[in-house]
């Protein structure tokens, strides 16, 4: 009934590609913008910001960039999270080095040092594919974990090897730092993140998302039609990487306040991976339901068998925890290969003809 399409007429190319070609989607994005821009802001606690609302925006964004690379142009990678080390030690170097720089301008360009290693370790994929491409960027993952550690330039000398973020201000307000509001991280996140989505969603819908699709279906076919391969995977590289690296700049300076490099180790890498599988590879909403379902179970485990008087210890929560990820992983893998996100597509449907069966 809610999504009942008729009178929406198309009467032109253009309408049919719309963005919204039904306006009842353009409807619940309003709702959902409203949600996060106003509603949000003015109840959460800073322990929603901080354990919720901002860790999913920063998953969200760091799974959409791993879904450029492996959903969109099939080339597999778990070296997610040295990616976003990259970006995160570059967004440090450039706000100590040059301390006048404003903060989300350091934060959109320390994508741009993640790009250009994402493209220098994604020059194998021209050689080779499948598992051993995978082998590869887990040597990538190896070897920039092991950089972040014994280079001591880029964590400016400090002794105990960490990067800590100051205090950086915009127009006399603190956006990052230890004097900075969660609030205020809040919006400079869901403003990142909201960009960076926009510009993904017409990328995958252009002549370039077309070309990492057929890539990605069948790299022979699609290079006896025209299609130049290694033009197509290493712009898949360049934009995930530079997606990737934004996010492990959000992920320091707007949440964590400070990083050691094994915080960019394998475990984080495999963490974005499964939101994105759970999510569903190929889908830009996907990586948002992944994230919502990954940083929102352990808060739920934590909270529900508390307020139902169910004494549960923080270590039965984390076993739990990877339980229910492991088994949700196998359950989509085998019922529903793409995802929440096709989940959403198929009750979207039904509704659209909803009372009738088909």
């Amino acid at each position: 009934m809610l999504y009942r399409t008729a009178g929406q007429f198309k009467t032109s190319y253009k309408s049919d590609q719309a963005l919204f070609p039904i306006k009842q989607d353009a409807f619940l994005l309003g709702v959902i913008l409203l949600f996060a821009v106003v509603i949000f802001p003015l109840t959460a606690s800073e322990f929603a910001f901080q354990t919720i609302l901002i860790p999913i925006l920063i998953y969200s964004l760091a799974a959409l960039g791993l879904n450029i690379l492996t959903g969109f142009a099939g080339q597999l990678s778990l070296g997610t999270a040295a990616f976003m080390g990259v970006g995160a030690y570059a967004c440090y170097k450039m706000v100590t080095l040059m301390p006048w720089m404003n903060p989300i301008v350091a934060i959109l360009l320390s994508g741009v040092f993640s790009a250009g290693v994402g493209v220098a370790f994604g020059i194998p994929s021209l050689r080779i594919k499948g598992f051993y491409l995978a082998i590869a960027t887990l040597a990538a993952q190896f070897f920039l974990v092991w950089l972040f550690e014994k280079w001591a330039w880029l964590y400016n000398y400090n002794a105990s090897g960490a990067i800590q973020v100051p205090n950086l201000d915009m127009f006399g307000v603190y956006i990052a730092g230890p004097q900075a509001s969660s609030v205020v991280q809040y919006f400079v996140v869901l403003f990142i993140v909201a960009l960076l989505t926009m510009v993904c969603i017409n990328l995958t819908r252009g002549n370039l998302g077309r070309t990492w699709k057929a890539t990605r279906d069948m790299d022979i076919a699609a290079e006896l039609i025209g299609i130049n391969l290694m033009k197509s995977k290493l712009t898949a590289f360049a934009v995930s990487s530079y997606i990737v690296g934004v996010a492990g700049a959000l992920f320091v300076f707007m949440w964590r306040g400070a990083a050691e490099p094994n915080l960019f180790d394998i475990p984080l890498s495999f963490r974005v991976l499964f939101i994105a599988i759970i999510g569903g590879l190929g889908s830009i909403m996907g990586n948002f339901l992944g994230a919502i379902l990954i940083v929102g179970l352990p808060v739920i485990l934590n909270l529900v068998p508390g307020a139902l008087g169910i004494p549960i210890s923080s270590a039965t929560v984390e076993h739990l925890n990877i339980m229910i990820v492991g088994s949700l992983i196998i359950f989509f893998l085998i019922v529903e290969p793409h995802g929440l996100a096709q989940l959403w597509r198929l009750i979207r449907e039904k509704l659209i003809i909803w009372p009738f069966p088909h």
